[in-house]
């Protein structure tokens, strides 16, 4: 037998305790005011909570910044700070035959307090020796990338003249550059040809080997599609050639650069004239240490500088970051 039980709607619900009200119908019972009000409090706390958010972003974003300022900057300085130590030590142990760095930094106050004053043909100025050291590696550097990158490409480019020239290659690249400068003098019969010859047999070798290994490296679709669509040999050599040999033409130059204000220092001791190897040269003929260590970083200093030159450009015309 079953039976049924009938609850008035003012009678409490079983499973309901009396006097109190199921969430479900608070909500539905919920005023519009009550709602209103709830709204502007979720808009306080969400207008509230990127204020709050934002402050230890901000802290965080300056520790990051800070760290990696203080990254990019101590090791260098900890470096120069171990460099002026063991010089200091050095300095100390040999009897004061090698200048302290006291004393060069105070010497080197006096050479570029006037670095182009001209005192006659052998006595000029720190300044006027590097513009002719720098004049003298621009002009045979530029006549090594005239003939370099040109004889790469067409190297890279024809099996018959790559294996014709390799063996000449390999044989003359070892050669060391100062062994030109006897020939240079030879035929040119002059010490500034004769430095700038030496330059320039020394700078061809990076450009002739990296723009041939380049154009070699060229994927062969891309000369698929030029034999498909006929193109001439000056159009695959700009077209096709260029952009992609660019890289390695680049790297070239960078280390023919180098090689370059390596040798002219070596180069201008023996030929003697205007020049920052001939200042060296004669400064230890006058047993000025100084003036040498002086030298020793302005070489370093004009290298650096033009390292970091090509490193730029070389990080301008390709698509991916050139780092030393």
């Amino acid at each position: 037998m079953v039976s049924a039980v009938f609850h008035t709607p003012l009678e409490p619900t079983s499973g309901l305790a009396t006097g109190s009200t199921p969430t479900a119908m608070k909500n539905v019972a919920t005023s519009p005011n009550d709602e209103s009000t709830r709204g502007q409090n979720a808009l306080k706390t969400a207008a509230g909570t990127p204020t709050q958010a934002s402050q230890p972003a901000a802290g965080r974003d300056w520790a990051a910044l800070s760290r990696s300022f203080w990254m990019a900057v101590l090791p260098p300085v900890c470096g120069l700070g171990l460099l002026v130590a063991l010089w200091a030590v050095v300095s100390t142990t040999t009897g004061g035959n090698i200048p302290s760095p006291k004393a060069t930094w105070l010497q080197a106050l006096d050479v570029f307090s006037n670095p182009f004053y001209r005192n006659g043909p052998n006595d000029q100025g720190v300044g006027w020796n590097v513009l002719m050291s720098l004049q003298r590696v621009a002009i045979g550097f530029g006549m090594a990338a005239l003939v370099g990158i040109p004889a790469g490409f067409i190297i890279g480019r024809f099996k018959f003249l790559s294996r014709m020239f390799n063996p000449l290659i390999s044989l003359l690249r070892p050669v060391s550059p100062l062994a030109w400068l006897p020939i240079g003098l030879l035929v040119f019969k002059g010490a500034n040809p004769a430095a700038i010859w030496t330059i320039f047999i020394c700078s061809i070798w990076p450009m002739i080997i990296n723009t041939a290994v380049g154009v070699q490296r060229v994927p062969q679709d891309y000369m698929n599609v030029a034999r498909v669509l006929n193109l001439s040999e000056w159009k695959i050599a700009t077209k096709i050639l260029f952009p992609a040999v660019l890289p390695y033409m680049l790297t070239g130059v960078r280390l023919a650069v180098g090689t370059a204000w390596l040798v002219i220092v070596a180069a201008e001791m023996l030929t003697g004239g205007v020049g920052i190897g001939f200042w060296v040269w004669d400064e230890w003929n006058n047993l000025n240490v100084k003036n040498i260590i002086i030298a020793i970083f302005v070489i370093g200093i004009v290298g650096l500088v033009l390292e970091f030159a090509l490193i730029k450009l070389a990080t301008a015309f390709t698509f991916e970051e050139v780092k030393a």
